[in-house]
């Protein structure tokens, strides 16, 4: 287990559907399904705890495209939720690492293009200082640091939609552990979203 010196915490954020799954089976990188519940008070307050206290953002490369594609543009935007105007200038302003293979430099301000595993990154990075390890949504990269052990706080938005099937988020063989839930909400539409830190 790595020691954890200077206090970083790896936070990850992940959007479920109520039978367990993080994309439909037929269209993996639509997420029109998430849309209608993504903009409620839940969600949105649930995305604002995780950010506050994040220095870093840990991205695979689809999503980095996705998330630095489309949130920069909500920013001066007439009639934007202020809780999504936050979040897009603190993504723009903070320290990015986005994990890729085959991208060559980064197209975005304040990113480092990194090609190694995902655990190893993190050990790089809780080695320096700073605030919490931010992984948004990157399923991949939060695959991998489930699998090595290496998630503090585990920040789960579950959305009333069965998807019938697609990929899972928890995979078997994840080592055992046990995660103490910090915080709970429910709101409009049926939203749910969930806080749970892992017990070391």
């Amino acid at each position: 287990m790595t020691e954890q010196t200077t206090g970083r915490r790896v936070v990850i954020n992940m959007s479920l559907s109520l039978d367990g799954h993080y994309a439909a089976p037929d269209q993996p990188q639509d997420m029109g399904w998430v849309m209608p519940y993504a903009h409620t008070d839940v969600a949105r307050n649930h995305l604002t705890s995780l950010w506050e206290s994040a220095t870093s953002v840990l991205l695979g490369r689809v999503n980095a495209e996705g998330f630095l594609g489309f949130w920069p543009t909500v920013i001066g935007t007439e009639g934007v939720d202020p809780r999504d105007e936050a979040f897009a200038k603190w993504l723009v302003g903070t320290d990015k690492v986005v994990l890729s293979s085959t991208l060559g430099e980064a197209p975005w301000e304040r990113t480092t293009i990194v090609s190694k595993p995902a655990a190893e990154v993190v050990a790089d990075l809780r080695a320096t200082e700073g605030g919490d390890i931010l992984v948004l949504s990157s399923a991949s990269v939060i695959k991998a640091l489930l699998a090595a052990d290496e998630v503090d706080r585990l920040g789960l938005t579950i959305f009333p939609v069965f998807l019938g099937g697609g990929p899972r988020l928890f995979d078997d063989g994840l080592p055992a552990g046990r995660w103490s839930l910090v915080s709970q909400a429910a709101g409009e539409h049926g939203v749910l979203s969930l806080l749970y830190d892992r017990v070391r």
